[in-house]
């Protein structure tokens, strides 16, 4: 087996249901058990953070800057992320990203995660490629 943890990847369960919130500027707000699990971050290490903690090189620029636009422009987001955890293995999750505005007028994110099929992660590693 390679010990490079880049090359080792976390699957996750079809149970699997991975939560975080962000205030409009993709810092992390909260997340759920399942997300630290995955992401191996304690919450008290992922609260404060830049959502792009866990962005895996492999992932081109171009998706995130979609994901950023449809957001932004009030539309709910879903895609296929490949993601890095602390530990630099990584996780694929088929993520929808929704833009809210708490009764206090705040605004922000909450993205819902789970798990990716290898159909689709095949899918989207060819495409991701072609974007970088």
């Amino acid at each position: 087996m390679n010990s490079n943890n880049n090359e080792l990847e976390i699957e996750l369960n079809i149970k699997s249901f991975l939560v975080s919130e962000t205030n409009e500027e993709g810092v992390i707000k909260f997340a759920n058990d399942e997300f630290c699990k995955f992401s191996e971050y304690s919450l008290d290490e992922l609260i404060g953070q830049h959502h792009n903690i866990v962005r895996h090189p492999d992932m081109p620029e171009k998706a995130f800057d979609e994901l950023w636009s449809t957001v932004k422009s009030g539309k709910r987001w879903k895609g296929f992320v490949k993601n890095k955890s602390k530990t630099g293995k990584y996780y694929w999750v088929y993520a929808t990203v929704y833009p809210f505005t708490s009764c206090d007028g705040s605004t922000g994110y909450i993205s819902c995660r789970r798990k990716a099929s290898k159909d689709e992660i095949e899918k989207y590693s060819k495409i991701y490629k072609t974007m970088k």
